[in-house]
């Protein structure tokens, strides 16, 4: 395909926006367009989703498993995704979050019912 069709009339606006959409993953105009993140596959994020499940399942189950007295192991860093930054200090950490103190019997049968 030569891009100097469409200025000739050779190749209609609707072809030449078909071509663009179904361009491969590794090409030029995705990578342009996308990054770092044009090499990576939904099966590579879910990839890296399951390192980083598995180690923390094992620094959880050595953590459980140490002496008291022991230093506590650092926790796992998670595997680098595409534009993402380097340094990611909490990514790791759950979200804490405040629960009420003032609920009743009453008001968490309500909540389930």
């Amino acid at each position: 395909m030569d891009l100097l069709d469409w200025h000739r009339d050779r190749l209609s606006a609707r072809r030449l926006s078909v071509l663009i959409k179904h361009l491969p993953r590794d090409s030029a105009l995705t990578r342009e367009l996308h990054g770092e993140a044009a090499d990576w596959s939904t099966t590579d994020y879910l990839l890296a989703n399951v390192v980083d499940h598995l180690a923390v399942a094992n620094w959880m189950f050595a953590t459980i498993n140490r002496d008291e007295e022991a230093d506590p192991l650092d926790p796992p860093e998670p595997v680098v995704r595409p534009g993402q930054e380097e340094d990611v200090e909490s990514a790791g950490e759950p979200e804490i979050r405040e629960q009420p103190a003032d609920l009743s019997a009453g008001d968490l049968a309500a909540f389930f019912s």
